[in-house]
């Protein structure tokens, strides 16, 4: 517990770049899906584009800011407050996007998703709308 309290801003720095990055990932994975529904012919290097994406930078962003979010929770105080669990609820969404992400990565690989572009350019908003619901959360705190 000490080593939080010592320690808190240099997490919420960990915290606030993990999920920058995590996020990004999430907002162009989808557009690569985009792209590799349309454009099959470049479907070998989307592939590519999209494994890199997902194991390099986003499995590790989103297991990285999980770990920074889940040390700040011990914050005293923290999880009695509203606005935490709305927080954590739209996490938890975001966690279940990213994994879902991931299915259709490998359906695309192995050619049997039977997504269209216009799915992927559909669900491409999902992370921009959770963001912004998580911003208000944490800054404006409505409840």
């Amino acid at each position: 517990m000490d080593f939080i309290f010592e320690y808190y801003l240099w997490i919420k720095v960990v915290h606030v770049v993990s999920v920058v990055s995590w996020m990004a990932g999430l907002f162009y994975l989808p557009r690569l899906f985009v792209y590799h529904t349309e454009y099959p012919q470049n479907a070998k290097m989307l592939e590519i584009m999209e494994e890199k994406l997902f194991r390099i930078i986003m499995q590790p962003m989103m297991h990285l800011t999980i770990l920074s979010g889940g040390m700040l929770l011990f914050m005293p105080g923290y999880m009695a407050m509203p606005w935490v669990h709305a927080k954590l609820t739209c996490v938890i969404f975001l966690i279940m996007f990213h994994l879902c992400l991931g299915s259709w990565k490998k359906q695309l690989r192995l050619g049997v998703c039977s997504k269209s572009s216009t799915f992927f350019r559909t669900i491409n908003e999902i992370p921009t709308v959770l963001l912004i619901l998580i911003v208000i959360f944490v800054i404006v705190r409505p409840f």
